[in-house]
């Protein structure tokens, strides 16, 4: 079921590699702002005037938003109005104002106050909390969620970072928002280490769901157990606002064990037992088509590098993160290209090209053994687990589905093979629209998700910024004391990674 005969793959990596052509490498920054422009007009489509709430979704066309939105969706489409005034797609007053519109609603909000955390899901027309979902009619118990929150803060971290007039405006909010109120001191992960992130929790009980009754709410029974997963975002706030203790930050697993009680993991990690801060951390790694790399959950990219649009994590880490982010877009790129041979690369959580939203990513990458699937097919990646477990079948890769926003991650780390690869996916299929590109291109069938969904929209419009602004979201984010309670922990690590990797995938041998 493979599209292309792998000599034809060789020359087309070599192509990226080299800049594709011409126009894609003397033209690059010419059309990524191009693209910063159109995937502004989604976002600003997507939010209603009169509160300043951005929807979850809108169509392609840019004529119907979603009835919903999410403080993640909210953060976004206020990163989002900063790089539009930084990149000069709008004036620094048009941008003041719509923050200014949208944290004054916010302050108006229904939330949360012992923890100052904010629900799941609001109307964005009125700012209500939703009872009832917008698209079926069933009934939502409110929900709060970590990691929701935590990207609604860390835009609040942005917006104070880049215009210090509407501090006032942010403090209103976000000194409340207190990260400790999720962590659990006595949660133990399968290495041993006690004090991790619950998922969220709901303030009223919720019927025929898992919950945990404590400080006047029901936690989940959940907890944040591994390193390279999106909650990370919340713990980094969290310590930096000294709400939960440094250690949090070496008590997430790298990989699971490597034993046969968790041979059910997608293969057997590799590495060695550490200690930081008193922890015990084992420094685990995969391997995948040559490239050792600490994995995600699922193996998409959105888990392994959207916190690296607000945090400098390759620059404070560089023998943590400085390895893993180029290892981990490398993988994609072999999978997308070599692998698989789909003939394009990028792949992450985002909407179902026939419908509804879905999980993609690089299976192999990824710690769960049925993994986030690159295809419709669900192929399925089985490497075994040593003498615990016998290797499965090679995977028939089907119709590969991509995801844009996960190129737009990767700029950081491959701008050339990642502006090529989005040049090729509109140049070749029907993939880009009034608002950019599209969420979703089935490379197969040719098969388009004509849809734009706000998270997708933001972190493309961060990783724009950040790569065209001179880390503009970034350098909003930091603070002092954040550096000076963050940056050490990433500083001292040295994950089970090669120094000197060879990753041809991103030209670097």
């Amino acid at each position: 079921m493979r599209r292309l005969l792998v000599p034809l793959m060789s020359l087309m990596l070599m192509l990226i590699l080299t800049g594709g052509t011409a126009a894609v490498a003397g033209g690059q920054d010419r059309a990524l702002l191009g693209y910063a422009r159109d995937t502004w007009k989604s976002l600003v489509a997507m939010t209603d005037p009169d509160t300043g709430l951005v929807s979850d979704n809108i169509t392609g066309d840019l004529s119907t938003p979603g009835a919903y939105t999410s403080p993640t969706n909210i953060g976004g489409y206020m990163w989002s109005a900063v790089v539009a005034d930084k990149l000069k797609i709008i004036s620094e007053r048009e941008a003041r104002a719509r923050i200014t519109q949208t944290l004054d609603t916010l302050a108006t909000l229904r939330h949360h106050t012992a923890s100052g955390m904010f629900y799941n899901w609001y109307d964005p027309a009125d700012g209500s909390v939703l009872t009832t979902w917008p698209e079926d009619g069933s009934v939502v118990t409110p929900f709060l969620s970590s990691v929701d929150n935590g990207w609604l803060a860390a835009a609040l971290h942005v917006v104070r970072g880049a215009y210090p007039s509407l501090s006032r405006k942010v403090d209103r909010v976000l000194p409340q928002m207190n990260f400790g109120f999720y962590y659990n001191p006595a949660a133990v992960s399968p290495i041993g280490t006690r004090g991790l992130l619950r998922g969220g929790f709901w303030d009223t009980e919720p019927p025929g769901t898992c919950s945990v009754p404590q400080n006047g709410v029901w936690f989940t029974c959940n907890h944040y157990d591994i390193t390279v997963t999106e909650p990370r975002i919340a713990t980094y706030l969290g310590i930096g606002a000294g709400q939960i203790p440094a250690t949090a930050y070496f008590d997430t697993m790298r990989t699971l064990p490597d034993n046969c009680d968790y041979s059910w993991q997608e293969m057997q990690p590799q590495g060695f037992t550490t200690t930081h801060l008193g922890r015990t951390v084992y420094e685990g790694s995969y391997r995948y088509r040559g490239i050792t790399f600490v994995p995600s959950w699922g193996g998409d990219m959105f888990e392994a590098l959207m916190p690296d649009l607000f945090v400098p994590e390759a620059k404070w880490g560089p023998r943590s993160w400085g390895r893993n982010h180029p290892a981990t877009v490398a993988g994609q790129i072999e999978h997308g290209l070599n692998d698989a041979g789909y003939g394009y690369w990028g792949f992450s959580p985002a909407s179902n090209p026939a419908g509804g939203y879905d999980v993609y990513g690089v299976d192999a990458m990824g710690m769960d053994t049925l993994g986030y699937p690159s295809d419709v097919q669900k192929s399925n990646y089985d490497a075994g687990f040593g003498a615990c477990r016998p290797a499965g079948p090679a995977p028939d890769y089907g119709d590969g589905v991509v995801t844009p926003h996960a190129a737009f991650l990767a700029l950081p780390y491959a701008p050339r093979p990642a502006a090529a690869n989005l040049a090729r996916l509109k140049a070749n299929f029907d993939a880009y629209g009034p608002g950019g590109f599209y969420d979703t291109v089935n490379v197969g069938t040719g098969q388009v998700a004509k849809r734009y969904l706000s998270l997708d929209q933001a972190m493309i419009m961060g990783a724009l910024g950040n790569t065209l602004a001179n880390d503009v979201i970034k350098r909003a984010f930091v603070t002092p004391s954040f550096e000076r309670r963050v940056r050490p922990l990433l500083a001292r690590e040295t994950f089970n990674i090669p120094a000197r990797q060879e990753l041809p995938q991103l030209g670097v041998r």
